[in-house]
């Protein structure tokens, strides 16, 4: 392997430099990904658990099953996909990072008055290959590499621009799917919460009907009415915890799709530049 690649996407890439298998792109491996989440979730509780026995709060309480208000054990649930969520948002944002580079990577001679043509597209595709480990890797190296390599079966400019735009959109479609896991657990962990509210709510209002029945006085009653009241707040720590971490999520994943989206008019930009404004076909007499 050559040592002086401008870039080297299996360096770059946060799973393929580890020797992980790795998707497309920007694409997350869901294995790693929940395995890092699993990572993030101990780490979370590590550095809450001593918290919890120096400062008395009812909001690091929530987080812990047991205790008086017996907790149940939903808000582990909760957090573990709420680190897997994080997991993938942050290894995106990484790809992401990685794949921005390549648009800055010199791929035409220096000369300003170049003309790309179907005679010399190996050339530039030879100094692709001399710069970059795996130009595959990176998605506006991979649309270049993919044009130049059949130019001499496209007719006209105005074919290659379509061309160009063709591989824009199938990788628009493809990055979209790579958020359909992460708008999944955005969407499961409310529900989470309200699980864990439900149980709550049973075991509160449960509790409540057995005095009922007993047909106790009315002192008796209004204590355990007190009882129910106190375990309705508890029963909503767990709808509030999803709450807000699906709110931080759904903010986070906006943040990675905007990133994303202007990545990709980076690469249009950049394959323009490189490809489409420096085109001429010769054999047509563009």
């Amino acid at each position: 392997m050559n040592s002086s690649y401008t870039l080297n996407w299996k360096k770059l890439d946060p799973e393929a430099k580890f020797g992980l298998k790795t998707k497309k792109f920007t694409g997350v491996n869901g294995i790693v990904s929940f395995i890092l989440g699993a990572v993030y979730t101990l780490i979370f509780y590590l550095l809450l658990y001593p918290v919890k026995y120096f400062v008395s709060s009812q909001f690091i309480d929530m987080f812990f099953h047991g205790g008086a208000e017996n907790r149940s054990y939903i808000p582990y649930a909760t957090v573990l996909l709420t680190m897997w969520c994080m997991a993938i948002l942050i290894q995106k944002q990484k790809k992401i990072s990685i794949q921005r580079m390549a648009v800055n990577v010199e791929i035409l001679p220096d000369d300003p008055g170049f003309i790309l043509s179907p005679d010399n597209s190996s050339t530039i595709l030879k100094r692709i290959e001399e710069q970059v480990y795996m130009a595959s890797g990176f998605i506006a190296l991979n649309r270049i590499q993919k044009t130049l390599a059949n130019l001499k079966n496209i007719g006209r400019v105005s074919d290659v621009s379509s061309v160009l735009n063709d591989f824009a959109i199938a990788d628009e479609k493809y990055t979209e799917g790579t958020y359909t896991v992460v708008k999944g657990l955005i969407w499961a962990i409310p529900v989470t919460g309200f699980v864990g509210t439900v149980l709550g709510l049973s075991d509160a209002v449960g509790g409540f009907g057995q005095v009922i029945s007993q047909g106790v006085d009315i002192e008796v009653m209004k204590n355990s009415l007190s009882g129910v009241t106190s375990g309705l707040a508890v029963a909503f720590e767990t709808t509030l915890i999803a709450l807000v971490a699906a709110l931080f999520l759904q903010l986070y994943m906006t943040i990675i799709m905007q990133k994303e989206e202007d990545l990709m008019n980076e690469c249009a930009d950049y394959c323009y530049r490189n490809v489409v404004a420096r085109l001429k076909m010769i054999d047509t007499g563009e």
